[in-house]
């Protein structure tokens, strides 16, 4: 059997998707150090120096510094497997609140109000401190001169703090039917997918009149504005490619060429 490959630094580093300098500081404070040396004495790694740093990285991404990672991998007694679970729980629960903080952001930039019928500081206690009311003038400058504009500031004039809380859950449920459809193999077009795409449509419609090539419109944004998509994205992988041709879908079954709609 041959001997396993020694890969350079630089040859490492492409491999697992950190810096050289990474690797350098790395080996320097005795957190990953190369098994084997160059004539040159050029560091060398071996395939289990790359396992050990995939694991250096898994643990970085739980939030743990690199001497409490160092801890861990070397002491004998350390049970790891214990120590991901509990450090995958807190990502769950972080991950949790950064959903719910995105379905805010969504639910406001389908609106096209991103906020304006809410204080700042309604804002903020709704959908989180890290809310930006600066979304709301990207908005008004991209839409303000829409009828569709004209109706959703007309409706939000009257919706209460209750109204926004009963809009941001209702948002939150779609998304999860949206993203259990995508799990489950739910094909564009299907008469469940149908009905998913036009809850979605009538979601939009509590702000204005959304047609169906309006809505057409919306699903090519989707795809196009990256914010959009990587929300999307997080609630589930593919679902902004899924809700793109379901609404597509279900325009068509509606008398409405997709590839020919227009904002209208």
């Amino acid at each position: 059997m041959s001997e396993p490959e020694l890969l350079t630094v630089g040859a490492a580093a492409a491999l697992v998707g950190v810096s050289v300098r990474t690797l350098h500081h790395w080996d320097q404070i005795g957190l990953v150090r190369p098994s084997g040396r160059s004539a040159a004495e050029y560091r060398l790694y071996a395939p289990g120096d790359i396992t050990r740093i995939h694991r250096v990285l898994v643990y970085r991404e739980t939030g743990l510094s690199l001497a409490e990672v160092a801890a861990i991998l070397d002491d004998p007694a350390a049970d790891e497997q214990a120590h991901l679970q509990r450090q995958r729980a807190a990502l769950q629960a972080r991950i949790a609140r950064l959903y719910e903080m995105v379905s805010a952001v969504d639910a406001m930039m389908e609106a096209r109000t991103m906020g304006n019928a809410l204080t700042p500081q309604e804002q903020a206690e709704l959908f989180g401190k890290d809310w930006n009311p600066e979304w709301a003038l990207e908005a008004e400058q991209r839409w303000g001169g829409t009828e569709q504009w004209r109706q959703s500031q007309e409706r939000q004039a009257g919706f209460t703090k209750a109204d926004w809380q009963r809009i941001k859950a209702g948002t939150d449920a779609l998304e999860a039917d949206l993203g259990a459809a995508v799990r489950a193999g739910v094909l564009p077009g299907s008469e469940e997918a149908n009905a998913l795409a036009e809850r979605h449509r009538s979601s939009i419609g509590q702000f204005y009149d959304c047609t169906y090539p309006m809505h057409v419109c919306l699903a090519r944004m989707y795809l196009a504005d990256e914010r959009f998509t990587a929300h999307y994205e997080a609630v589930q992988p593919g679902l902004a490619q899924w809700l793109h041709d379901a609404i597509c879908a279900l325009a068509r079954a509606r008398g409405t060429d997709p590839d020919t709609a227009t904002w209208e």
